[in-house]
């Protein structure tokens, strides 16, 4: 169970390290970082800091997901190597995600993003219907 719950606690950070990129961006514009208004200041960014604000919002929705299906389980009892493998591809594939979106390639991040729903809701599923 302390690899699946390993897994987890990297994806806990994952938000905050796609943000780094984020955080330079910001920084590059006239002004710099607007501590006051950040997401205003998101909002207005275009091209890689625009990328860099999606990569870092989707890390938190994609989270909950496989938050909620880590929890499923452990709360059943059905944490095996299967389980263990799809964290640790749900986890690659959220790096992988976050950099596609910094590189630019759209259809690429899409199928890794399908990637890392596939392994949380096929760890949920198995989890609760065996």
């Amino acid at each position: 169970m302390s690899a699946l719950l390993t897994t987890l606690f990297i994806a806990m950070f994952l938000p905050y390290l796609a943000k780094l990129p984020l955080i330079k961006a910001m920084n590059d514009r006239p002004g710099g970082y607007d501590n006051r208004f950040p997401r205003q200041q998101q909002a207005s960014l275009k091209g890689f800091g625009a990328r860099a604000t999606a990569a870092h919002y989707n890390s938190f929705e994609a989270l909950m997901v496989y938050a909620c299906a880590v929890f499923i389980a452990v709360s059943m009892g059905k944490v095996d190597g299967l389980t263990i493998t799809l964290g640790w591809i749900f986890v690659a594939a959220r790096v992988g995600y976050v950099v596609c979106y910094w590189i630019d390639k759209a259809s690429l991040r899409s199928l890794i993003w399908l990637v890392s729903m596939i392994a949380s809701f096929w760890m949920a599923g198995r989890a609760i219907w065996g």
